[in-house]
This record gives structure tokens, sequence and C-alpha cells, in this order.
């Protein structure tokens, strides 16, 4: 696809100064969830067809995912997410690497061909199923809420909505159930300490409140080291999973993780070398980045 017409070594003083503009531009591409305008995009597929060597497809258009899928298959689809979504091009979601051919085509000595109208088709749509007579055009999502570093995160819905109705729920970038934030009342501390995956864990006592989590099952503080980021010990009591060690930390970030540890563990010192395999507890405190 590309083509070099000299070696490049380094980019000049004026050509990263260049970069901040197409990162503002391609982020706003990314994050759309202005409507599709189907009649726009019918062409745009049209040639992508053409380019490859394909006829103009019979074109459809869905509100979202769960629309298009079902749109696929009464179109005679192998039965399958991956089988349907192997078959997309993701529209907006492709700004991120379309920004870097888009940058080093208009600011390097970089031959780029060839893109100009998968750019166009990106800024102008939504996920687009391209089969082999038919395409399925998809809108954009109506909803995407993000917390302050950008990462997908909403605690009062979907994080991620579509007009057809799917949606996705995320807690500071991770993806969590429903009836996290939906259905709170079923989110219990056991269930929250109970999950294996430590950032779901986390996600799950951070939505509880920690004093929560604690509070409501039958722990007991087997140490407390002076300095957070090596935290405190616990045993707690765990229905129907009996008593288990837990090393309650606060990371580098600032936010406060509960990790499973072994039960011979008898300082919360021990407990957090244990998760860096060091054999001597000591040597944690010399460690100058703890993550």
């Amino acid at each position: 696809m590309a083509k070099t017409k000299k070696k490049l070594d380094k980019l000049t003083q004026a050509q990263i100064d260049a970069m901040p503009k197409y990162v503002e531009k391609w982020v706003a591409i990314g994050l759309s969830t202005e409507r599709v305008d189907f009649e726009k995009v019918k062409p745009l597929v049209a040639k992508c067809y053409e380019k490859a060597g394909y006829k103009v497809p019979n074109f459809h258009f869905a509100q979202g995912p769960d629309e298009g899928y079902e749109t696929y298959l009464a179109l005679g689809g192998k039965p399958g997410r991956s089988e349907y979504t192997s078959g997309c091009m993701f529209g907006s979601m492709e700004a991120s690497w379309l920004s870097y051919y888009d940058y080093y085509k208009n600011e390097t000595d970089i031959e780029i061909d060839n893109i100009d109208h998968m750019k166009e088709l990106v800024m102008s749509s939504g996920w687009v199923y391209l089969g082999d007579t038919d395409a399925i055009i998809h809108d954009r999502p109506t909803i995407i809420a993000r917390d302050e570093q950008g990462r997908l995160h909403s605690e009062t819905g979907p994080a991620v909505q579509y007009g057809d109705g799917w949606e996705r729920f995320y807690w500071h970038g991770n993806c969590i159930p429903r009836e996290w934030i939906m259905e709170r009342e079923k989110l219990t501390a056991e269930i929250a300490i109970g999950q294996q995956n430590v950032e779901l864990r986390r996600c799950a006592c951070e939505i509880l409140g920690w004093a929560n989590v604690i509070k409501n099952l039958k722990s007991v503080v087997i140490d407390e080291d002076a300095d957070p980021m090596i935290g405190t010990l616990y045993e707690v009591d765990l229905p129907d999973m009996g008593k288990e060690k837990f090393l309650m930390v606060k990371c580098g970030t600032g936010r406060t993780f509960a990790l499973p540890v072994p039960p011979e563990m008898k300082t919360a010192l021990a407990a957090n070398s244990w998760t860096y395999d060091l054999p001597n507890p000591d040597d944690l405190r010399n460690l100058e980045v703890r993550t």
C-alpha cells in the first residue's frame, strides 16, 4: 500500500508540531456519535467494491451490531457472531490506523496510495459488513461515555450504546456485567471479592465502595503496613468458600486493589512480596517502581 521515495530516518520539528491536529481530527472521528447519512455512504462503499474488483452490492442499513447481524442471517449468512464480524470493516473505529496514513501522506515524502476512499468511508460511517453481493451499513453509536482519562466509563448507564439496543457497560476501561450498574442491589460483597479476574474484582469493589465490602464480610485485619502501597492483609470469611486471605493495596495510580494471596501469608509485606515473586520481603521496600 505504501511506497517510499526515500528512507525516512527522522521527523523534522515542523512535522512533529503537526501531529496534534491529526490526533484531534481522528480522535473526534473515532468518538463520533453523529447519525450516519445512509445515502452519502452508499457510493463510498460502492467505490471500495470497485477498487477491489467487485460489482456494486445490494445495500442494507442497520442501527447497530444486533440489527446488522440479524440482517446478515436473513441474507443467508453463516451463523456465528465471529463469522459476521470477520466480514466487517469497522468504520469510525478504524480511525486509529488511518490517522497514521493520513499524517504520513500529508506531512512526509512517503507515497500512500488507494486510501482516500477508505478515509472518506471511515469519516462518514459506522461498521460496514462487506459481503460478496450485499453490504450492511451500520449507524454509529448513540452513546460513547468516557472518564477523565479517556477510558470507556459510565456510573449510571451503558458506556457504549447503539440505536438497536446493543450496549456495553464499562468501569474505567473494563467491561463489566450490566447488572453491576443497572441493578446494583444484585452486586454483593461476596460477588465482588469472589471475582477471579483482578480488574473485575477491583471494579466491583469500587462500585460497592471498599468500606462496604469489608463491612459486609466477616473479616479480620491480620497485618497493616504503614505504607499503603504495601497494604493491609485481611482474612475474609467467604460464604461457601471458607476463610481466604486478601491483600488490600493502593497502586501507583492511586487505585485500590484486593488481591488473593496464599493462606500462609502472615504480614502485608510478605503478601505483597509474594505478588512480585520476591523471596526476601525486605527487597520489596527497595523497589523503585511498583504497579
